[in-house]
């Protein structure tokens, strides 16, 4: 039968999906490579230009004054790869060819006066750039004269960028700050990079898809060795190994699966012991009613009240086992709520003790109750009965050679201490934790049968829980057991010590 929860075709395993995102990534970022150093380089190349243009004929503005201004300008000019040339408002130079002013744009004095005029206009300052289109050769057919394959005819030409400014020095004069440079046709450039950018994607993309390949798997590989794995846990296999990795998340994670597994091999002893032992406590009244019954019918005179009371006991301690596992698993799965009343503890515990009288009479069982006065508490009546009752049963169970039970009340800081103490063979120290987990045993041989159904402290734990009551047990081998529980002290009200007198 095909496994509808598996969906071939629709998802992808986390190899190829973290492996994809690694290739998109690899491929990202080859593509803005090629996006900086090809097809924005030219307007990188002039932005970059333009910004060294107007900071320069800026820094000879502020220092026009300066006695050394000169050498600042052949600083500048060499630095920068510009031209700078200083005019009054004649036209004439400030600063003559012998300085070193680099080689400036040859303009006819007519040409310098324009720029000087259209410079005042704009606010004293004035940027423009000369495009190559102007430059194109005016043949159109210049290709038929030559021979083979050519580059386009402005392919090679520079672009002109001038800045000036207007400043007034301070004698009262005014001069004109002109600052030209040549943007380097940089095709040649541009090949060079594409050249290389092919060889460095190809590398790349052999390195990177290598590397994206060789990373999901490594990531992935665990998972999937996890995912094999807990396929055999849901399968029943407990003693499995969930195998960590060098990633913490992974790491963590087997770990959980691997404390899972240990507590799921634990829940599954339990679950077998609980059938086996609730198997036994139902056979036993079942096959003893079985019997007596068969030997009523048959044999003449066996129909006697004796043998009829063990009938209706039998069927009675059935009755108790069931409704034990019953109010154990409504408990557990927080069907039954409490109903608190503030009532008599001391007094219900004596009203507990009274139906023991038979067993103490038939068994030779001690049970004495050692109290300093009446105790009221706010509690569910029922189920604190059910805690008292419960305890009991399994100090008679696992008592001693002297069928010696204690049940001891004291109080201190408002509150009530209830203790239940039997003289049997005790508890070792290693099982002390397990005693309370449900259907855990610590003799795996059951002992009397009389009294309870061996899932009495697993109800004592949960109601007690639910009352949020302090609780445990003291014991160790050869020395008997003591368990013990806290309940807050309450006011009676005139209501309840009148029914408890009644």
């Amino acid at each position: 039968m095909k496994d509808k929860r598996q969906k071939p075709g629709r998802k992808l395993s986390i190899k190829w999906k973290l492996f994809g995102w690694l290739a998109l990534f690899c491929g990202l970022m080859l593509a803005l490579l090629w996006t900086f150093q090809v097809v924005f380089l030219d307007s990188f190349y002039k932005i970059i230009k333009t910004q060294s243009l107007r900071s320069s004929g800026d820094a000879i503005v502020r220092n026009i004054d300066s006695e050394d201004l000169a050498q600042l300008v052949n600083r500048i000019v060499f630095q920068n790869n510009i031209s700078v040339r200083i005019v009054n408002q004649d036209g004439g130079d400030v600063l003559s060819e012998s300085q070193n002013i680099g080689k400036f744009w040859s303009l006819p004095a007519n040409e310098t006066q324009l720029f000087y005029q259209r410079a005042e206009e704009n606010g004293g300052s004035l940027f423009e750039t000369f495009s190559k289109e102007s430059f194109k050769f005016s043949d159109p057919d210049d290709h038929r004269r030559f021979v083979g394959k050519l580059p386009p005819q402005t392919e090679f030409m520079s672009e002109t960028m001038i800045y000036v400014r207007l400043v007034d020095k301070a004698d009262g004069s005014k001069l004109m700050v002109m600052v030209h440079s040549t943007i380097t046709p940089i095709h040649s450039t541009v090949e060079t990079l594409r050249v290389q950018l092919v060889c460095i994607t190809l590398i790349m993309l052999v390195l990177s898809l290598t590397l994206a390949f060789l990373i999901s798997r490594k990531i992935s590989q665990p998972i999937i060795q996890i995912n094999q794995t807990a396929k055999l846990l849901a399968k029943g296999v407990y003693d499995v190994n969930f195998a960590g990795s060098n990633f913490l998340e992974i790491s963590e994670l087997s770990d959980t699966l691997n404390y899972a597994a240990v507590e799921l091999s634990k829940v599954e002893a339990l679950r077998r012991e609980l059938i086996a032992n609730i198997s036994h406590d139902l056979r036993t009244p079942l096959t003893m009613i079985t019997g007596y019954a068969e030997v009523m019918r048959d044999l003449p005179g066996e129909n006697t009240p004796e043998n009829i009371q063990i009938i209706i006991d039998e069927a009675k301690r059935l009755s108790v086992l069931v409704n034990d596992i019953l109010d154990l698993s409504k408990l557990q799965s927080g069907v039954l709520s409490l109903t608190p009343s503030v009532f008599n503890l001391t007094q219900n515990i004596k009203d507990i003790l009274t139906r023991y009288s038979k067993l103490t009479e038939q068994d030779g069982f001690h049970i004495k109750f050692i109290c300093g006065g009446n105790v009221f508490v706010n509690a569910d009546p029922v189920k604190m009965n059910q805690v008292v009752y419960n305890l009991i049963n399994n100090a008679i169970n696992y008592a001693g050679s002297d069928k010696q039970v204690t049940v001891c009340q004291s109080t201190y800081d408002h509150k009530v201490k209830i203790e239940v103490i039997d003289s049997g063979e005790g508890i070792s120290e290693e099982q002390l934790p397990y005693i309370w987990d449900r259907y855990y045993k610590v003799d795996k041989k059951h002992k009397r049968s009389a009294v309870g159904t061996g899932l009495g402290l697993s109800i004592v734990k949960t109601i007690l829980d639910m009352h949020h009551a302090n609780y445990s047990v003291v014991s160790s081998i050869g020395q008997g057991s003591i368990f013990w529980f806290e309940l807050e002290i309450a006011e009676p009200s005139a209501l309840t010590v009148e029914e408890d007198r009644i």
